[in-house]
């Protein structure tokens, strides 16, 4: 995935919360970007790796992929679709 911190719209920083509030945080808050704009998630909880793809399914919103924050934590990239 080639996207990063510049083509975020929005930064949710879920890092040291488990699952399932970083999914939480990302419902509540994708709607607060334009549709086409990117939702960056950032967790250290390992079940968000499998969860955001799953809640893009479910809600029907994109998930473009995964990248590494500066200090190594996963970053997990949603594109708003509705």
């Amino acid at each position: 995935m080639t996207s990063s911190v510049d083509d975020w719209a929005l930064e949710l920083d879920c890092r040291g919360m488990r699952c399932p509030a970083p999914i939480i945080e990302l419902a509540r808050h994708h709607t607060e970007v334009e549709v086409g704009e990117l939702v960056a998630v950032i967790a250290t909880d390992v079940a968000a790796r499998v969860d955001v793809p799953a809640w893009c399914r479910m809600r029907q919103q994109e998930y473009v992929g995964e990248s590494v924050a500066d200090d190594g934590t996963p970053v997990y990239v949603v594109r708003r679709v509705s």
